[in-house]
């Protein structure tokens, strides 16, 4: 009810007003003497009131608004200077100091750095225009401000004229470290780059990517906001909105903009953190009306105002939500601190604003700790001078502790301590006593290598005249019914990251992630983000990864693709998956059972030999071509089992180069033999004395081995030489590799096939044409039948080969080479065996002789009757023949020798046609 009594009064009278400017020494708001003379720029007052009459005058306005926070940080310079003074860091020399009012404003403060170039003596504060200034002594030598980057853009331009050393212990816009427009601008403080980027920072560990921004439509808001734009795209995070508030309080405008961004924060349900660039007394502002809405959000601070005292005792601030900022680096206060409990007793003459506060706690001294506050920034300077004659003048030094901004404090004491160990450099060798000893511009450039011991650690300025000091990350927290501004966190500007003193801190950080501030729900992973039609990236749909990508994190733009080589994913894969390795292993059922058939195989090969072995003399095995052929055939027929071996398993260069040369080189050799075979029983029973004379020259049973086996071999061995089979992986099932065996060459692979098929053909040929032998002895039907397996195997094998993939492929070969094989030596050798073991009878010479008797007497007996019809041809020719008998002589001892077709002559006598008995036996001893 006090606070309401006492702002009745207080809006009625208006604005307070600070010492209106009458001369040039109103002009500034403290100072003392000194053989070297350090400026400083503060903006004590929150603004500059507008002149009510017309037309506009240039004239300097009063202030209004008096800023504690400020004041405090005056008192800081006064408070290093002093201190500078009494040891011996200048020792013989004294520092004094001119400290001016910007009113937060750049007009108020170029007026202030217009008397800080003015010439040093000078009566008239007169600025002497000059081409150049290097030997020109201004009023002061050094600068400490100002309060914003605004002001500070401004004055460092005008300094710059002498290149006058500004370090401004408070302003952050990343622009001043652009040496090129602000040569003489240093600060104690990191440029708003690395705050923008530890704000990103924080909101990306947090989980937040959707968030608003309001800040102050002056030249350190704009910038700001641009800074941290940038650094929020790299960390993909989005502004879903951002709202400028006029920089001044005078601006009509100011409450109908604070109402609409308020509208705007109430709007966007899906923003709930605000991320916040303003001077104090805009957030003041701001969160008075925030808490009339009952808005709740997280909101984070600029180091303007991340540890302003007035705003955390804002009633009912606990409302507004969380408050996390980041602050200056402090360092140790207690010396400030003992500074401002004895600050009652120092003079006032030369320090208006310790007057003025003084005049200000004395009216407001009966107010409780806000109302108290409020009453300092409100008061009018009108109410002061009326009420001051009234009341005793009340110190309350707690108060000032209380608003001690340690950040600004300790970066305002750094900056003094920063010049005056540049003055030391500058007067090894000099007098400084002596105004003219050296220039601001060669402070300047000892400026640049001097090196301050702060907390132990040695800081500098860097090239761009900053000192990348780290931050305080600080959170507001409620503690006994009261807000409390404690440090969460240090972040660490050129590392990037967060440092947490102990566990408790870190679960405070951690436990800002339970708030959701997304304009999408978070992708899981195994998904991605689809953009939507949202022009902010930050808003998409979360769709399944493909086959074969995955992601494995949350929110992924994009998925990784598996390496399709190796690797496979399905959908909504959060991994990818080994590809399983596949051929035909021993182990598989498939594999088992044609194993089971080689092995089948092999058995019956050699019981065959075994069988042909014992029954060695007898008629069979001797009109199969001897134990010799019979073994190398039955050789060539194990040797093919055995290569189906080398398709099973896992395919190796040995195996691959095998399989296929052991194969084809060992059905050469059975086809080659096979066919000397054929020849010999085709020439054995061939009647036909022309087809005779050809066998006989064509059957030469060892060189057509050889030659027709050693023809595969040199396609073989070419083969391997120039394309030779390897192993190869094949990617072509998604989640499965196949390793097989790459036959090099397809057409060295159909050569190979091509010329057993041409082998076999000649075979199937020969043997089809002794297809009609002796019922007993018909191996030429065997064998024709034998080759008619081989081409329908194999013609089948081509399409089917051709079309099937997997681990199986090996398979088909190895069937059709069985189907093959088992053909041919089932045809060739089951019906001798069956003849050994159950017919024995048949299997004796007599038997044989008795068999080829009854084939040789068909035989002559068809060639008789062929005869017969070619008598009637031949009698002409006999007759012609008896004469020319007679007339040429040609007989021997009376006998004429001539030759009809069916007849023999000897002797002048023809024999008979009955040769059967004859030919019998010359058969079978031919065979």
């Amino acid at each position: 009810m006090a606070f309401v009594t006492f702002l009745i009064p207080c809006f009625v009278i208006g604005a307070d007003i600070a010492f209106s400017c009458q001369n040039t020494e109103d002009f500034v708001g403290a100072s003392s003497p000194g053989d070297i003379v350090i400026g400083g720029l503060f903006a004590v007052h929150s603004e500059m009131l507008r002149p009510e009459e017309y037309p506009i005058k240039p004239v300097i306005q009063n202030c209004a608004g008096f800023e504690i926070q400020i004041f405090l940080q005056t008192l800081a310079m006064i408070h290093a200077i002093e201190t500078i003074n009494n040891s011996t860091l200048l020792p013989g020399v004294t520092l004094g100091y001119e400290i001016y009012d910007t009113c937060a404003e750049v007009t108020k403060a170029m007026a202030s750095a217009l008397r800080f170039l003015s010439k040093f003596n000078s009566s008239e504060d007169v600025v002497e225009f000059k081409c150049n200034y290097t030997d020109y002594v201004p009023r002061i030598k050094a600068v400490v401000g100002a309060s914003y980057s605004e002001v500070s853009m401004a004055v460092s331009r005008l300094l710059a004229l002498q290149l006058i050393p500004q370090v401004s212990p408070v302003s952050s816009a990343e622009i001043l470290s652009d040496k090129i427009r602000f040569p003489s601008f240093f600060r104690t403080i990191p440029s708003d780059f690395h705050q923008t980027r530890a704000m990103a920072h924080l909101i990306c560990e947090s989980g937040w990517n959707w968030i608003g921004v309001i800040a102050t439509d002056d030249d350190n808001g704009r910038f700001a906001l641009e800074s941290f734009g940038v650094q929020a795209m790299a960390n993909n995070v989005c502004i879903a909105f951002k709202e400028m508030l006029p920089a001044y309080l005078s601006d009509n405008t100011f409450h109908t903009k604070v109402d609409r961004a308020i509208e705007k924060i109430v709007k966007e349900t899906r923003v709930n953190v605000i991320v916040v660039f303003m001077r104090q007394f805009h957030v003041l502002k701001l969160f008075q009306k925030a808490i009339e809405r009952n808005v709740n959000k997280i909101w984070i601070a600029s180091d303007n105002w991340s540890a302003a005292v007035k705003i955390s005792t804002i009633p009912n601030i606990r409302q507004l939500g969380t408050i996390v900022g980041f602050g200056f680096k402090s360092g140790d206060m207690s010396t400030f601190q003992d500074f401002l409990r004895n600050l009652h007793e120092k003079p006032t003459d030369n320090n208006k604003f310790l007057h003025e506060y003084i005049m200000l706690s004395s009216i407001c001294a009966h107010l409780e700790y806000h109302d108290f506050q409020m009453c300092i920034s409100n008061q009018s300077q009108d109410d002061v001078l009326q009420n001051v004659e009234n009341k005793h003048q009340i110190w309350r030094d707690d108060f000032l502790n209380a608003n001690i901004e340690s950040g600004f404090i300790h970066s305002t004491i750094l900056a003094v301590y920063a010049i005056a160990h540049a003055i030391k450099g500058q007067c090894k060798d000099r007098n400084c006593k002596d105004p003219s000893a050296f220039a601001p511009w060669e402070l300047l450039e000892e400026l640049k290598k001097v090196t301050v011991i702060d907390d132990d650690k040695e800081i500098k300025f860097d090239s761009n005249g900053d000192m990348s000091n780290s931050y305080d990350v600080l959170l507001w927290k409620e503690v006994d019914g009261h807000m409390e501004i404690t440090t969460m966190a240090e972040y660490d500007a050129e590392k990037g990251g967060f440092i947490f003193e102990d566990e408790e801190k870190k679960k405070d950080f951690l436990d800002l992630k339970k708030v959701q501030s997304t304009c999408s729900q978070h992708c899981r992973p195994g998904q991605m983000k689809k953009v939507t039609e949202s022009p902010h990236t930050c808003c998409y749909e979360c769709v399944y990864c493909p086959e074969n990508h995955y992601s494995n994190q949350t929110d992924m733009d994009y998925c990784y693709r598996c390496n399709n080589r190796t690797y496979w994913a399905p959908i909504n894969s959060t991994t990818c998956y080994r590809k399983t390795i596949h051929f035909l292993f021993w182990t598989d059922w498939f594999a088992i059972f044609l194993l089971l058939l080689s092995a089948f195989g092999v058995v019956l090969v050699l019981s065959i030999s075994v069988i042909f072995t014992k029954n060695l003399n007898t008629p069979v095995v001797k009109a199969s071509g001897g134990l010799t052929v019979c073994y190398i055939i039955l050789f060539s027929h194990f040797l093919i089992f055995l290569s189906t071996v080398f398709f099973i398993d896992e395919p190796t260069e040995f195996k691959c180069k095998t399989r296929q040369a052991l194969f084809g080189i060992s059905f050469a050799l059975c086809i080659s033999c096979i066919l000397v075979k054929s020849l010999k029983i085709l020439l054995a029973f061939s009647f036909d004395p022309k087809l005779q004379n050809i066998l006989k020259c064509v059957y030469k049973p060892v060189p057509t081995v050889v030659t027709c086996t050693g023809i595969q071999v040199i396609i073989c061995t070419f083969w391997l030489i120039f394309k030779t089979p390897f192993v190869k992986q094949n990617f072509s099932i998604p989640r499965i590799i196949i390793v097989e065996c790459n036959e090099g060459s397809i057409v060295a692979f159909g050569i190979m096939l091509g010329y057993i098929a041409a082998l076999a053909f000649i075979c199937f040929i020969f043997a089809f044409k002794g297809r009609k032998l002796p019922e007993n002895y018909n191996e030429a039907k065997f064998i024709t039948f034998g080759m008619l397996i081989y081409f329908i195997a194999w013609i089948v094998f081509i399409p089917v080969y051709a079309t099937t993939f997997g681990k199986y492929l090996p398979a088909v070969e190895i069937i059709v080479v069985l189907i093959s094989n088992y053909g041919i030596l089932c045809c060739t050798f089951l019906p001798k065996c069956y003849i050994i073991i159950y017919k024995q009878e048949t299997n004796t010479k007599s038997a044989f002789l008795k068999m080829i008797y009854t084939y040789s007497s068909k035989s002559a007996g068809s060639v008789a009757v062929s005869q017969i019809s070619l008598d009637s041809k031949s009698s002409s020719s006999r007759a012609t023949i008896s004469d020319s008998c007679k007339s040429e002589k040609n007989s021997v001892n009376g006998s004429c020798h001539s030759q009809v077709p069916g007849q023999r002559l000897t002797k002048g006598k023809v024999l008979s046609k009955n040769p059967a008995r004859t030919m019998a036996r010359k058969r079978l001893s031919s065979i």
